[in-house]
């Protein structure tokens, strides 16, 4: 039984800000790990795990190297970019100076094609990615899933959702409709024995994509008063988000997701 331990939106902020990003993405991790919370809650906690490539644009993925750091786990990151791998190393370093994720350690692959992952050996409990599948070329997709889900007991994947439009415009990233992702979710999980899928819309906070802040009040929402507020209260919406229309969630939310087990 995997329980993840209860976060909140201001304590997964730092992650964002070593990484150079806001109140977005520490909204958008918190969305993922009610998420993938639900999902793990019935299954073993993960002893081995493989981050799948790192993000195409924004940040690196520390929510990740969170869920590491909670399970006691040497995450294996592999990516075909040396200046993403060199990003991440750099964001570790800010974030365990700021006191956290102390003692993470992690193994930096650098692969030449994503989508073979023949550098990879062994297998993993769990393999992970977000913002990486729609860079990968729509011909090439699925096998990069299959791939996964024969190295990784069970594979979970983020990835932008092209039917939020301002968002993707935004952002300057293409990305996959739910049904594009079931679809090809499903094409890589006929290869894996009694393949099970759970998939769906998240990440849909209620400021317009977009806004942008300078380093001095991204540095300011870490200890304000007010800012802490509203985080308290933006942790609460994104609990509820499952409640609203699948219709609003299909146009408005940021992320679609497929998780994969066997």
């Amino acid at each position: 039984m995997t329980a993840l331990p209860r976060r909140s939106i201001k304590s997964l902020y730092p992650l964002a800000l070593a990484e150079g990003e806001g109140v977005g993405t520490a909204y958008e991790y918190f969305a993922k790990r009610l998420i993938l919370g639900d999902w793990l809650k019935n299954r073993p906690k993960p002893t081995s795990m493989l981050i799948a490539g790192l993000p195409e644009k924004y940040g690196c993925s520390l929510d990740f190297f969170l869920l590491a750091h909670e399970w006691g786990i040497r995450p294996i990151v592999v990516d075909r970019r040396s200046v993403a791998l060199d990003k991440l190393a750099r964001s570790l370093t800010v974030a365990q100076q700021a006191g956290h994720l102390i003692g993470l350690q992690v193994d930096l692959l650098l692969v030449n094609d994503i989508t073979a992952l023949n550098e990879v050996s062994g297998q993993v409990d769990l393999a992970i990615c977000s913002e990486v599948l729609q860079g990968i070329s729509a011909e090439n997709r699925a096998a990069y899933l299959n791939r996964l889900t024969r190295l990784a007991t069970h594979t979970a994947v983020f990835c932008p959702n092209a039917d939020n439009a301002a968002h993707t415009n935004l952002s300057g990233l293409s990305g996959l409709t739910l049904d594009e992702l079931q679809a090809v979710s499903f094409q890589s999980s006929a290869y894996s024995p009694q393949p099970s899928t759970f998939s769906g819309y998240i990440d849909m906070p209620p400021f317009p994509p977009g806004i942008t802040r300078d380093e001095a009040q991204r540095n300011h929402a870490s200890s304000g008063r007010i800012e802490a507020a509203a985080m308290w209260g933006l942790g609460y919406y994104a609990r509820a988000e499952r409640l609203l229309p699948v219709s609003i969630r299909r146009t408005q939310s940021h992320i679609v997701y497929a998780f994969i087990g066997r």
